[in-house]
This record gives C-alpha cells, structure tokens and sequence, in this order.
C-alpha cells in the first residue's frame, strides 16, 4: 500500500465510537490504497477494542467478497476499488505487517487474472512504541493526546520507506468520508496539511461578546511521509519544551501546542505546512447532506458530536 493511517484511541473512546471510525473507513474505500495503524494507550484497553476490530475486519471481508460474486450488482459498493492486476503484484510485493489478505477473482471474458487486496489492520499499544514513556518525566500524567507523538518516531520511522503519504488522526474525534489524502498525492514529500476548527474569543475586557476565529486542529494531520515525520518530531520537542517551562500557567495541550508550532516557521522550516481555509464540519452540519465517497471535499473529514453521532 502506498499510504499508511494511523489512528490513536484516547482513554475515553467508546466501543461505538470505534467502531464508527473503523466502519466509515473501510467503507470509504481508504482501504484499497492504505494500511491502517492503531495506537492504544494501554495493553487493558487492547483486550477491550479488540473484538471490535476483529468484528468489523470480519464484517468488511464478508462485504467485498459479496459484492465480487455479485458482480457488481451492490450499487452502493464499489468492489472495483480492490480488485488489482496480477501483473501489478511484483510492485506491490508483500505488507510489513503481515500477508496480504486476497482472492482469485476474473471476470467473463477475461484473461487476465486478477485479484482482491486491500490493506492490513494492526494495533500497538503506547508501550512497545514509546517503552521508556519518554514524557513521564516531565508530567505526573501523561494523556494519549501527547504521548501519542512520542509514539511517532519509532513507528514512522521504521516504515519511512514503505509510504507515500500518511495521515495521523484522533478515531474518537474524527471519521472519514470519501478519500481526503487524494488531494495531496501530486504534492512533495516535505507537505503537510492541517485542517482548520471554529474556536471562540473575546474581543475585550469591557466587551464581552465572543467572535468566532481559526486555529488549526491536532485531530488530522496529513501529507507527504516526510513532512508529516517533521511536524511529530518537532511537535514532541514543543511539548518537552513547553512543560519544563517554571512559571507555565495553562495547561498543556496539543491543540495549543500545535497552532504554537505552525506559527513558528524556524522550527517547522523543513516541512511545507499548509493550513487549510477548509475547517472541519461537525456531524451535525451533515444532516441531509448528500456527501460522495469519492469526495475530497471539506466533507472527507467531520468531527463527530458525542450527541449526534449515534442519534
């Protein structure tokens, strides 16, 4: 696969809410082109999702191979998506985490053989990424939001060369429609792209109407497996410079942290980071929207409301 995703589980995920992120993305065909990554913060945590990925793993199979013997009668499936060229399979040679899933599949009247693929599903834990829990030293608790980009280096490292692009989400606070890494496939390697949010701000003491303004949001970041190795490294380093900081009063976050490092061009100079006029939708905007799985529009991404969501 030329694309990877990786998605961390924050402590206060859901089985739902997995099993929403996991559903909506295998149905929006990411699958064909990416392997999937989920990072936990714990090894209990693990044994709790895992069920879940194996049911919807399961659950995906079962779609893809009805929807080959159907011969495309499964209008709102695209089984195409997966089937690849046998003369292809040298180029693609074999997944690092494992053997590829696939099947013999031709066509009336074809002679060419051709197969199903798509990409693999795999879980660590914060432990084997980050053994030293390199952050623990600096504070008493150390949430997966921040701990997540310790996690980075190791896994993004190891698979440099096996990607393309990457994209690195929160599966609680974001699920995907359509393909958003397609409009970055003709950037450079060095590019990455941040989607914005809505957020509130005062515009005086005596005033105390709020106005909303843009800041980028750590939920998805995107782009090139260059760039986007750049921004978690130097993202690592802000945290560990933000909280050795004596006289600090706010607490540290990584949505501060990373609208910090995005105006800072000196420490981002060796990434090309764009961020994005597109701000993500909130589920609720989505109501009656009639969005494209081939979409790569503002729609490819929606935060998920916790009411609306599962309404």
């Amino acid at each position: 696969m030329n694309d990877l995703i990786v998605g961390h589980v924050i402590e206060s995920v859901t089985e739902q809410e997995l099993r929403l992120f996991l559903r909506l993305l295998h149905r929006s065909y990411l699958t064909s082109r990416s392997d999937l990554v989920l990072i936990f913060s714990s090894q209990s945590d693990l044994a709790i999702f895992k069920s879940v990925i194996e049911e919807e793993n399961e659950s995906f199979s079962k779609l893809v191979n009805r929807s080959r013997e159907a011969n495309g009668s499964f209008t709102s499936f695209d089984v195409t998506r997966f089937v690849k060229s046998t003369k292809k399979e040298k180029e693609w040679g074999e997944p690092i985490w494992g053997r590829r899933t696939r099947s013999n599949y031709s066509e009336n009247g074809e002679t060419e053989s051709t197969r199903l693929s798509y990409g693999s599903v795999v879980s660590f834990v914060a432990d084997e990424l980050d053994p030293e829990n390199s952050l623990a030293g600096f504070l008493d608790h150390v949430p997966m939001s921040l701990r997540r980009w310790a996690c980075y280096p190791m896994l993004l490292g190891r698979v440099r060369r096996n990607f393309k692009h990457m994209m690195l989400v929160d599966a609680r606070e974001v699920f995907l429609f359509g393909d958003p890494l397609s409009r970055l496939r003709t950037r450079s390697p060095e590019s990455v792209h941040l989607a914005t949010e809505s957020t509130i701000s005062k515009q005086g003491e005596k005033n105390s109407a709020k106005t909303p303004s843009q800041s980028v949001s750590p939920a998805v970041v995107m782009g090139g497996a260059r760039g986007v190795r750049r921004l978690s490294n130097a993202m690592l380093t802000e945290i560990v410079r933000a909280v050795t900081q004596h006289k600090r009063k706010n607490p540290v976050t990584d949505s501060g942290l990373v609208n910090q490092l995005v105006g800072n061009e000196f420490l981002l100079k060796n990434a090309n980071v764009v961020a994005s006029t597109e701000s993500i939708p909130d589920t609720r905007s989505l109501t009656g929207s009639n969005s494209n799985s081939n979409s790569s529009s503002p729609l490819s991404l929606s935060k998920i409301h916790p009411c609306s969501a599962w309404q």
